[in-house]
């Protein structure tokens, strides 16, 4: 399963971005968005942690982005000059450093912690931390969407993931009936209006 980005115009924003987790990925796997397993759920490597500002108590889990290089840092990557990533994690302030130094993702900044390997793209991984400018882009995910669900009959958690379009989801709900036995049909808003239904799909 593999995903595609349409870099469509939109508005560039400046931000800053870093990187964690080793060059193999594995460091960045789980996280907020409970993606679980980044490579089966089709996202690979290319993701990465966003600030609180950004992340919007998840509503950016899945969207895509796409980060270039700015400001012609000594740090950048001289053979790529851009990389395309989505939000699986939140960066969380740590107020015991200032914004400047450690505190990247201290509110309010606009902030991106990559992983290695999509940082890699863009940057050298001796850097610290470089300026990039950022923009929301379509992404067209291969596969069809995904729902995974977890709990009991009591309660079911239904996560969404692999969504097209821009890539994330517009609201949740919840339901209290007990819907054991019973085919579970969804549908899906995307945060651009795009309405998707899927029928039967879990029982």
């Amino acid at each position: 399963m593999t995903s595609r980005y349409s870099s469509e115009p939109r508005h560039w924003n400046e931000a800053h971005a870093t990187f964690y987790g080793g060059s193999d990925a594995t460091g960045t796997m789980d996280g907020a968005c409970r993606y679980g397993n980044l490579y089966s759920q089709g996202y690979v490597s290319n993701t990465a942690a966003l600030v609180t500002v950004l992340f919007k108590n998840g509503a950016a889990c899945g969207g895509c982005y796409e980060i270039k290089c700015w400001n012609n840092t000594q740090w950048y990557n001289p053979g790529n000059s851009s990389v395309f990533i989505t939000p699986t994690k939140l960066c969380p302030p740590n107020d015991a450093f200032p914004n400047d130094n450690g505190g990247w993702c201290n509110i309010p900044q606009e902030h991106f912690d990559m992983s290695q390997p999509a940082f890699s793209q863009i940057g050298f991984w001796r850097a610290v931390i470089v300026p990039v400018l950022y923009r929301r882009v379509l992404c067209h995910m291969d596969g069809g969407m995904r729902f995974t669900i977890n709990g009991n009959r009591w309660f079911n958690l239904v996560l969404v993931s692999n969504v097209g379009g821009m890539g994330d989801i517009s609201d949740s709900w919840e339901c209290d009936t007990v819907l054991v036995g019973q085919s579970l049909s969804f549908q899906v808003t995307t945060a651009e209006g795009m309405q998707i239904t899927s029928d039967n799909v879990a029982l």
